[in-house]
């Protein structure tokens, strides 16, 4: 199993113990670059896909993990997207 594929397992079956760190991972295994605006941005972080798709998040603090939600949120959309 490759490195993507226990990514999203690990995600889609445990979806409330996921860090930015381990999402972050895997936005740039799918070949996405991260930008947070410049100094100004906060928390906010976007990541860009070559063709021009994009997924939001806020880096959680203080803790690790980002929300259920968001999690759930973010795999839905990369399936939109044809990624997973």
């Amino acid at each position: 199993m490759s490195q993507k594929e226990k990514l999203i397992k690990h995600m889609s079956e445990n979806p409330q113990n996921v860090t930015f760190e381990d999402m972050k991972k895997l936005l740039g295994i799918l070949g996405f670059e991260m930008s947070n605006k410049g100094k100004t941005s906060g928390s906010r972080v976007i990541f860009f896909d070559k063709n021009g798709g994009s997924v939001i998040l806020h880096k959680p603090h203080p803790q690790k993990e980002l929300k259920k939600y968001m999690v759930l949120q973010i795999i839905e959309k990369l399936k939109g997207m044809g990624y997973i």
